[in-house]
């Protein structure tokens, strides 16, 4: 299956710094800095594999902390961009890998870091992401999930909500072309339910802007 062609991969190829837009917005900036702090002290010393890198903004927190890091994402054009960096010497590669399906020759780590990429996950692929890292990785190798919590006024207004439960935003990209894109805000609750078949020792931490969850794979 090619997933370039997806809503959310063609939404950032056209849009590269969507991402980074969201970050900066002056409103996020405690968060944000609570976030990075609490990120650079859990990967510490790790070797990290980062799904979906985008443009390398949670690269350079990860490397300057990590012993080293696999940052991957799906688009050429995030991949460029985020190479454009600074990072420490010999710490950072970069490789274009599907997170949906991931290749047998990936290497070994000790944490995988997953930063706004899973709430744009439909339920079914949720599902089928943890099942291939938990083949892939191994037993006992940390996951950290890091996303978006739902702030009225400031999130993207959901547009409507599928018969599984996922919800969907509508975007727009530089060039005007619209696009319908999953993006879930679950609850606590609804987190524990759907990665507690896969990992262990999940802990959650909410922030107003972000939500992260720490456990380990079964």
């Amino acid at each position: 299956m090619n997933r370039q062609n997806d809503p959310v991969a063609r939404y950032y190829a056209s849009s590269t710094q969507a991402a980074d837009a969201a970050l900066s917005r002056a409103e996020r900036a405690n968060d944000l800095s609570q976030v990075r702090d609490r990120i650079a002290q859990l990967v510490r010393g790790q070797t990290v594999l980062e799904l979906a890198c985008g443009t390398g903004y949670w690269t350079e927190v990860i490397a300057a902390n990590a012993d080293k890091v696999l940052a991957t994402d799906i688009l050429d054009e995030m991949i460029a961009r985020a190479a454009t960096r600074r990072f420490p010497e010999g710490k950072v590669a970069f490789r274009k890998v599907d997170g949906l399906d991931l290749p047998e020759d990936l290497g070994t780590f000790s944490c995988v870091f997953i930063g706004f990429w899973w709430s744009h996950l439909k339920r079914d692929e949720q599902d089928a992401l943890l099942a291939q890292l938990r083949v892939r990785l191994g037993r006992d190798v940390a996951l950290i999930l890091l996303d978006d919590a739902y702030v009225e006024g400031s999130s993207t207004t959901i547009a409507r909500t599928d018969a599984q439960g996922n919800t969907y935003e509508i975007v727009a990209a530089p060039d005007g072309e619209r696009f319908e894109l999953p993006k879930n805000y679950p609850a606590d609750s609804a987190l524990r339910k759907r990665l507690g078949g896969e990992v262990r020792e999940i802990r959650i931490e909410r922030l107003t802007y972000y939500w992260m969850l720490t456990c380990r794979l079964k």
